[in-house]
């Protein structure tokens, strides 16, 4: 994947160029050039020159420059979640599948939005679908299908999932809450123990699921609790040193998480995020936050 993509992605090719990497001395992952995740914003990151099918784009305040993901062949991005899905989840026909991600319906270009609106129509049942403002609907579908034993989950954007139970107190016994991230500036940041505590609580049930995902990957890791993700097979996190963005850093340290993601196969595979984080011995991994600007060092790179 490496060769393939320095051979026909110019911007990756560039950037290991500038790095001086001699592509066939490179033997193992960590002699592997990640391309900083801000390329999105700036470059067209491609590996081919068929048409683009989908354009994903990053949410972001007025003003901001928000990342751009050029999708070639979107039956990868297809085939990748509809897998990751069921290798945690198991038959997606066996759940309803409910969505209340507000800021993402409201947007163009949304990976996300592709993605659950997909597993929406296949779950095959009529009563999954999205909801948007209409709180006191999507209240009572959770408390009837939850008493009626119906295996429900309910994907959403964090500060949504605070506003419902703000509205109601669940005690819900068959029913999974993935929380995907974000406040969008809707309400104050807060640490995911005191995040999660709260919504244990409130929807009343033992843990809340999450999903780490973002715009410049087709792959997502999931979470069953307590914050500690997994990823499929052909995903892989590796975590550098802040100080030094050519060096990884020993399990259980904390650094820079590095996405390998094979279905990128039409972008680049190999991305580092902005994301801070650590890894376990089995591979599963912590997201701890993200780099503040003044944080990131070596960033040279990013003169390219």
């Amino acid at each position: 994947m490496f060769r393939f993509q320095y051979e026909n992605n110019k911007v990756y090719q560039e950037f290991c160029d500038f790095l001086k990497t001699d592509p066939q001395k490179v033997k193992s992952l960590q002699q592997i050039p990640f391309l900083p995740i801000q390329f999105f914003k700036s470059h067209k990151v491609v590996s081919n020159t068929n048409p683009i099918q989908e354009t994903f784009t990053s949410s972001g305040t007025t003003g901001m420059i928000t990342s751009k993901h050029s999708v070639t062949d979107v039956t990868l991005y297809e085939e990748s979640y509809r897998k990751g899905f069921s290798e945690f989840y198991g038959n997606l026909e066996d759940y309803v599948v409910l969505a209340l991600l507000p800021s993402y319906l409201e947007r163009e270009g949304s990976s996300l939005i592709y993605m659950v609106k997909d597993l929406i129509e296949l779950s095959n049942h009529p009563e999954s679908g999205f909801y948007l403002h209409n709180h006191d609907e999507l209240i009572a579908k959770l408390i009837t299908l939850d008493e009626t034993g119906q295996n429900v989950i309910l994907i959403g954007v964090t500060f949504a999932l605070l506003d419902l139970i703000e509205n109601q107190q669940f005690q819900l016994k068959h029913t999974i809450i993935m929380e995907t991230g974000g406040m969008k500036g809707k309400r104050k940041e807060m640490i995911r123990e005191e995040l999660h505590e709260q919504l244990c609580k409130g929807f009343g049930v033992s843990a809340i699921h999450s999903e780490y995902g973002m715009t410049e990957l087709l792959s997502q890791a999931y979470s069953l609790g307590n914050g500690v993700f997994e990823c499929p097979s052909w995903m892989q996190i590796l975590v550098r040193d802040t100080e030094d963005a050519l060096t990884y850093i020993q399990d259980g340290k904390t650094g820079g998480i590095n996405v390998i993601d094979l279905a990128n196969l039409n972008s680049c595979s190999f991305i580092a995020t902005q994301d801070l984080g650590k890894k376990n011995p089995n591979n599963s991994f912590e997201v701890l936050g993200r780099f503040d600007n003044s944080d990131i060092r070596g960033c040279n790179l990013m003169v390219l």
